[in-house]
């Protein structure tokens, strides 16, 4: 289905222009002379490294809205977003501002009350949808998961927990034993009562119709009788990421979360969405789970949450608010009155400057560019955006649907070298542009892909 071109239903602030006769200006090919001093210097004591920076090594030494630079002055459009964090852009003048009043009023005062963190509270309980009215706030996003995680069995009393194949929660034991565990250095094998299942990936189903769409009706099937016949009958709740960002931005059936709301409904289980990276604007609401009208019963979010400061939260549903006293719910650092002034000041300005519609209108501008970029090169199997939250699949063969894993890291490291800072993901191309970028800048940024698939392509024989 071709998807017709949007038009423009909102402005981006002028605060984040970006003139695109400066950016992207590569001046010094990258990694430049000092990115790899820099690098090798940090690397020498630094160690377990991301596979972006592993790809490509610069060091970069300032941000400002979708533009970041490096220390050898190269300059590039941003579409990581520091991995799916700085929704809003680099330092934003609003948070960054809230930031530096309470580094220099109050920094920490461990869970006592504050009148920033009860400001935040409050407007937390206007943005969010339902009853979700009860919060605890952390500093990254795996704690999040890990206390939604105990109040699910608190309020239960049940302690086995459901995630899906592909997903990602963090890196703690809880949290990596509802993901792909393949280390010993969690003993090898999954915290007891974990289970996972297969999630619909409309580009890779295990179910289809006759009609080849797919059947997310056996999946539910298939999560009921998993249920019954391979747990010990105390699941607690499921955990899934509405869409999985490190699974290639795979966004599910529309009916899919309506339909495992109602399982879990008849089941007594609660549901759990980890939206850590799918809140707070990205996929163009303030949870990606009111795309499809589900009100979840625990929900994490982080990343954009703060804008690039540590700060996420847990939110529950009323009925669970009591449950966050019996799990020690408390930490050092969450809800610290500078990180409840910078997501404070993030909800403000996604209101203010109407950020929501924004990242709505880019995922659609970008769906439209992408389905041109997949007509006229054969590696390109699928691509999906909601918000600005995208991906590109790359294939050896579309009939097979054989990953492309060395195209993907060609690819990465082409854009890249021509100023596009951005996430690889194998043969998935993730994409997390700021919500603030201007039509001009995100067009530009997919250009530039669309030059490094087509090289990639060529180098490769395709």
């Amino acid at each position: 289905m071709t998807i017709a071109a949007p038009r423009t239903t909102s402005h981006a602030p002028t605060w984040a222009h970006v003139d695109l006769t400066q950016v992207p200006a590569i001046t010094v090919p990258p990694p430049g002379p000092k990115s790899k001093a820099m690098h090798a210097r940090c690397t020498k004591h630094f160690k377990g490294l991301s596979g972006q920076v592993k790809l490509f090594p610069v060091a970069f030494e300032s941000g400002q809205g979708c533009v970041l630079v490096d220390v050898d002055g190269n300059k590039y459009i941003d579409f990581s977003s520091g991995i799916y964090v700085t929704t809003l852009g680099h330092c934003h003048p609003k948070v960054t501002q809230a930031v530096q009043k309470h580094a220099g009023q109050l920094m920490n005062a461990h869970d006592f009350t504050t009148d920033i963190k009860t400001r935040l509270c409050e407007k937390l309980a206007e943005v969010l949808p339902g009853d979700l009215k009860g919060y605890q706030f952390y500093d990254c996003g795996t704690a999040a998961v890990e206390a939604g995680l105990r109040v699910m069995r608190a309020g239960t009393k049940k302690h086995e927990i459901a995630s899906c194949f592909y997903d990602f929660h963090g890196k703690t034991y809880g949290a990596v034993s509802l993901a792909e565990i393949r280390s010993p250095v969690y003993g090898a094998t999954r915290a007891p009562g974990m289970h996972m299942l297969p999630r619909p990936n409309p580009y890779r189903p295990h179910w289809t119709k006759p009609d080849g769409t797919i059947d997310t009706d056996k999946y539910i099937e298939f999560y009921g009788e998993y249920l019954d016949r391979a747990t010990v009958n105390a699941v607690a709740g499921f955990c899934l990421e509405p869409i999985q960002g490190w699974g290639g931005s795979v966004i599910p059936p529309d009916d899919f979360f309506p339909k495992l709301r109602k399982l879990c409904d008849e089941r007594k289980i609660l549901l759990m969405a980890d939206e850590v990276l799918t809140s707070w604007g990205r996929t163009g609401k303030w949870l990606c789970m009111e795309h499809w009208g589900v009100l979840p019963d625990v929900v994490s979010v982080g990343k954009g949450f703060g804008n690039g400061f540590p700060v996420t939260a847990v939110a529950v549903r009323e009925n669970l608010a009591e449950s966050f006293e019996s799990i020690s719910a408390s930490s050092s650092y969450g809800g610290n009155p500078m990180a409840c002034a910078a997501a404070l000041a993030s909800i403000e300005v996604i209101e203010e400057e109407n950020l929501l519609e924004r990242s709505a209108h880019l995922g659609r501008l970008a769906l439209h560019r992408m389905e041109r970029m997949k007509r006229e090169h054969r590696i390109i199997g699928d691509v999906r955006a909601k918000g600005c939250l995208m991906g590109i699949e790359l294939v050896k063969d579309r009939s097979e649907k054989t990953p492309f894993d060395e195209a993907g890291k060609l690819v990465y490291q082409k854009a890249f070298a021509k100023g596009l800072a951005w996430i690889p993901a194998g043969h998935i191309l993730r994409m997390s542009p700021p919500i603030v970028m201007e039509d001009e800048v995100l067009l530009k940024g997919l250009d530039m892909i669309d030059e490094a698939i087509g090289e990639t392509a060529k180098e490769l024989g395709y």
